[in-house]
């Protein structure tokens, strides 16, 4: 927790003149615990059975209907959501609760296609790609590569499938993807003024980097953002500061930039505590002495339908080679799931799910370009990480399903060979998908009762 005496007097001094008689209750927030939430990944499972799956006590997040509170402990213990197997089987992202708001407030349905154009780490493109249900398509981009490969991992291990994850500038998206989208978020990169309680290190940052800094990037990110919105789209803008310039100020220079952009109201009852904006009524305002969550700001723009809309060739289905196909559809017999086969490529030994994109992106950076389902290799399919995360234990042929006190979890996830019962597997010998209560968290083979550890690399615990 950040002491009170730590702001900067600058800051205190713009807090006092917009709160007003409000201001002292803000200050005294900084004497509270902030409360740490969990969203539930309903791609895999509903609220209620992770509650009976999980140790801790959850209380809902009023503004998110898969969001909750949790206690940390229990009889004293400390248990840390990060550990519990649960968390490796991408059941649940661990976020804090008004940073759950941009993503409940775009009114994103299955089918859209979708941009998050500052996604990174992935808390709020994890949530968009809950609310597609598989349909549509979701770009998540971030600028920072180091980044988005952070992105990429809490998609895959969430496993949402219909994505497409990028490290560009928007300028350069916007030059491929012209009025494509019709929901696209902007989470900016901003002063980080609601954090202060949370993190000191955001202090540091403002004396650094203060609202005047930031306030031309998130333009120019508005911008590019407004370019790539279809007539009719939404765009959600949000931010985790106070700052009128990089809020409210912002919003109005879209407005006045874009006339074909309009702002909706933000239903301020569906978050209980929170109010409007300052001096641009529609907007939403989130402060921490008002709820139990820290500082954020949203605004819900749409472009009018009567804008001209940019017309994009797409790409056409592909046609793969019959001896692959051949190979692919023996291992599918086993699952449940089938793809669709004219949206599947193979790139050297690389097989991938790819959604429906324009025919032209030349010079895109894809760190991923729809679901890797595996590699062929001398006339065999061996399945990815990226594929187990899609699918539960009724969704192929050969599972085993272990508890979550099981201590064979902890060194599967660190790779080592198991060894199982004769029929704790639902087959004796080739691929099996390596369960916890049912829910996916990588591969293995097995052989004589020997489970050979296929859980990725990449994701594998250090002992």
């Amino acid at each position: 927790m950040t002491d009170v005496r730590q702001l900067p007097e600058a800051f205190l001094l713009k807090m006092q003149e917009l709160l007003g008689e409000e201001f002292g209750q803000y200050l005294e927030s900084f004497k509270e615990e902030w409360k740490p939430g969990l969203r539930v990944n309903t791609l895999k499972l509903s609220p209620g059975e992770l509650a009976e799956l999980v140790p801790w006590n959850l209380e809902p997040v009023p503004w998110a209907d898969n969001g909750f509170y949790y206690d940390g402990t229990l009889d004293g213990e400390v248990l840390r959501p990060s550990k519990h197997p649960a968390y490796y089987a991408g059941l649940y992202y661990l976020q804090e609760p008004s940073a759950m708001t941009p993503a409940a407030m775009l009114p994103v349905v299955p089918g859209d296609r979708v941009l998050d154009l500052c996604a990174a780490p992935g808390g709020k493109s994890t949530e968009l790609a809950s609310k597609l249900k598989g349909r549509g398509m979701l770009v998540s981009n971030d600028i920072s590569y180091s980044r988005a490969r952070a992105l990429l991992k809490n998609l895959e291990l969430a496993g949402a499938a219909n994505i497409c994850v990028t490290s560009e500038a928007p300028e350069k998206l916007a030059g491929v993807w012209p009025e494509f989208f019709d929901k696209i978020l902007v989470d900016a990169p901003c002063s980080g003024e609601g954090m202060f309680r949370r993190d000191e290190d955001m202090v540091k940052d403002w004396n650094e980097k203060g609202p005047e800094y930031y306030v031309p990037i998130q333009r120019q990110i508005l911008s590019q953002a407004a370019a790539m919105l279809r007539p009719g789209g939404y765009m959600l803008y949000s931010t985790c500061t106070f700052s009128v310039e990089e809020d409210e100020g912002n919003v109005a220079y879209v407005l006045e930039e874009f006339p074909q952009m309009q702002l909706c109201c933000l239903d301020l009852d569906k978050v209980p505590g929170a109010c409007g904006g300052f001096g641009l009524s529609g907007c939403m305002r989130l402060f921490p002495y008002r709820l139990k969550g820290e500082g954020h700001f949203l605004a819900l723009l749409k472009k009018s339908e009567d804008a001209p809309e940019t017309r994009i060739r797409l790409e056409p289905p592909t046609r793969m080679d019959k001896k692959n196909k051949a190979v692919l559809e023996e291992f599918f017999r086993d699952c449940r799931w089938k793809p669709d086969w004219e949206r599947v490529q193979i790139k050297g030994e690389k097989v991938y799910l790819v959604p429906e994109l324009p025919a032209k992106l030349n010079g895109i950076h894809f760190l991923r370009n729809g679901l890797y389902l595996g590699d062929l290799k001398k006339n065999r399919f061996e399945p990815s990480q990226q594929l187990a995360m899609t699918l539960k234990a009724s969704d192929y042929a050969g599972s085993v399903s272990l508890s979550p006190e099981d201590e064979r979890i902890g060194r599967y996830l660190r790779g080592e060979t198991l060894l199982l019962e004769p029929g704790e597997a639902t087959r004796e010998k080739g691929w099996i998908l390596v369960c916890v209560d049912q829910y996916a968290l990588g591969w293995g083979r097995l052989v004589n009762g020997v489970l050979k550890n296929k859980y990725w690399s990449g994701w594998r615990l250090k002992s």
